[in-house]
């Protein structure tokens, strides 16, 4: 079973954002350089398309996948594969800047799990109500705190 990344207006604002930052940083040069030598738009301009794209990639591909022995969390090229006996907690969470995350939205979820670096990962699941029957029916022994 496969659950999508919630994208909330926020998150597009916080992205678009990050976007214009690396743009200006990016193109700044050009500006004060005068920069009209072929190679150093080429450099520039791909610099910023491969930053960008691997923002994007990593903010807007985000899924949660649900196999038969873990839950598998994927963003880019990040992923997280959680064993369902390793999950012991599930609760609601609005700070989605600190710890590690796999999200996109403020509306999130934190699981808690022996395995992962901080001892819990945040994700934002479209359907959360969805996701937390689904979880539940695989870590019945998990504390799954409903929204």
């Amino acid at each position: 079973m496969v659950f999508r990344s919630k994208v909330d207006t926020f998150f597009i604002n916080f992205i678009l954002v990050a976007v214009l930052v690396i743009a200006l940083a990016s193109f700044f040069p050009l500006f004060i350089e005068g920069g009209t030598q072929l190679t150093v738009v080429l450099i520039l301009s791909s610099t910023f398309l491969v930053v960008i794209g691997f923002i994007l990639w990593t903010a807007f591909s985000v899924k949660y996948i649900f196999y038969n022995d873990f839950l598998l969390i994927k963003g880019g090229p990040f992923r997280s594969k959680i064993l369902y006996e390793n999950i012991t907690k599930v609760t609601p969470t609005t700070d989605i800047f600190t710890g590690y995350r796999i999200l996109s939205s403020r509306d999130a979820l934190e699981i808690f799990n022996k395995t992962t670096v901080f001892g819990s990962i945040k994700i934002s699941p479209k359907a959360k109500r969805e996701f937390i029957t689904e979880l539940k029916k695989r870590c019945p022994n998990a504390k799954i705190q409903d929204c």
